[in-house]
């Protein structure tokens, strides 16, 4: 099949779960015989890429984008969409229900496209009241137009069935380390195995880092605090973070590749705080690295981590601090919650088994 993959800021991967999604999906279909075309973002502050060139076997279309936190996405995808028109692509995944706006086009121009929705975006804390209405908007266009719909989580495609009356397609997240040495990130961050906590996440609102932070806080010992992540759109969340940043709160920034993974297998413990969204790609990597997981209590982080991560609440009864003293005084229990966590991982959310499944999907959408 000729593929098209619209929506995200493309590859190689270096911002966030979608971004890794299409990588890894992208790079198994072209293994698989596929012709993958993957656009991407001019991003700012670096040199401007050829407009079109091969990464990993996938054809990469690069196309500009309006820097700004409202427009960046829906101009780039309205770029893409257009510039689809002309490819020939027997199927089309978009990412993202803020760009379902471009599915009439391509619907009138007959081309199959599934949409990946990811979570319940709008209630995401950093959108205005227009943000979250173009998000409502775009789930209506999303059951409305899509030829599918995918949800990554069962609690995201039960929202779906019962507002919209449509039955997504559910595929998750992937996650899989692949056999490799560590790198010297440890050495060159002044850290030892086993001997910091790790959390990971853009700096927004709702992914609670601030929380986090405040909760460790309140420890009266323990490892540093690794806080691994940046904030493009939430300058005055980063100012405040940085106000706790010490020899205990450290924050090196954002971390990609063999680096990432060789900090996720040698955390003492891994902390997940958001509060929106379906499958967290972090989540499932913490779990798959053979991380001990501390999660925030929400359906969907429930829905991944069953009864192989520990929990937590935020807000006024927040029990962050007492979880996090409680798996440092009991080793025992942490280990225990760790070995669980990567059988649950190797068990549902492979790669290869995501990639079967979109796989499916386009072959009975280009067919049908």
């Amino acid at each position: 099949m000729k593929i098209g993959i619209l929506g995200t800021r493309g590859v190689p991967p270096a911002y966030g779960g979608f971004e890794t999604f299409v990588a890894e999906l992208g790079t198994r279909l072209v293994q698989r015989g596929h012709e993958v075309t993957i656009y991407s973002r001019v991003e700012r502050g670096r040199p401007r890429p050829r407009p079109e060139s091969d990464w990993n076997g996938i054809h990469r279309i690069v196309l500009p984008a309006l820097g700004t936190k409202y427009l960046e996405t829906v101009s780039h995808t309205f770029l893409s969409a257009l510039d689809s028109l002309r490819r020939d692509f027997d199927v089309i995944l978009l990412c993202n229900a803020a760009n379902a706006f471009t599915l009439p086009l391509q619907r009138a121009a007959r081309i199959p496209v599934a949409i990946n929705v990811d979570g319940i975006e709008r209630k995401r804390r950093k959108w205005n009241a227009l943000g979250r209405a173009v998000y409502l908007t775009g789930e209506a266009f999303s059951a409305s137009f899509a030829s599918a719909v995918v949800a990554d989580a069962e609690v995201i495609a039960d929202y779906y069935r019962d507002t919209f009356g449509i039955e997504p397609a559910v595929i998750p997240y992937g996650a899989e380390f692949p056999p490799e040495a560590d790198t010297d990130v440890l050495e060159r961050l002044s850290l030892q195995p086993r001997g910091y906590i790790l959390y990971v996440s853009r700096f927004e609102p709702e992914n609670n880092p601030l929380e986090v932070v405040r909760a460790y806080e309140k420890l009266t010992d323990g490892p540093p605090l690794l806080m691994v992540g940046a904030g493009l759109y939430a300058k005055d969340l980063v100012a405040e973070l940085m106000q706790h940043a010490s020899e205990r709160v450290r924050f090196p920034g954002a971390i990609y590749g063999p680096d990432y993974r060789t900090l996720q297998r040698n955390a003492l413990f891994y902390i997940q705080a958001t509060e929106v969204g379906g499958t967290h790609p972090a989540l499932i990597e913490a779990m798959g690295s053979g991380g001990a997981v501390l999660a925030n209590e929400t359906p969907e982080n429930r829905e991944v981590g069953g009864d192989a991560v520990g929990y937590f609440r935020l807000g006024a009864a927040q029990s962050l601090t007492s979880r996090m003293q409680e798996w440092l005084e009991h080793p025992d229990r942490r280990e225990a919650y760790r070995a669980r966590a990567r059988a649950r991982a190797a068990e549902r959310y492979t790669w290869e088994g995501v990639t079967d499944a979109y796989e499916q999907l386009f072959l009975s959408l280009s067919q049908g």
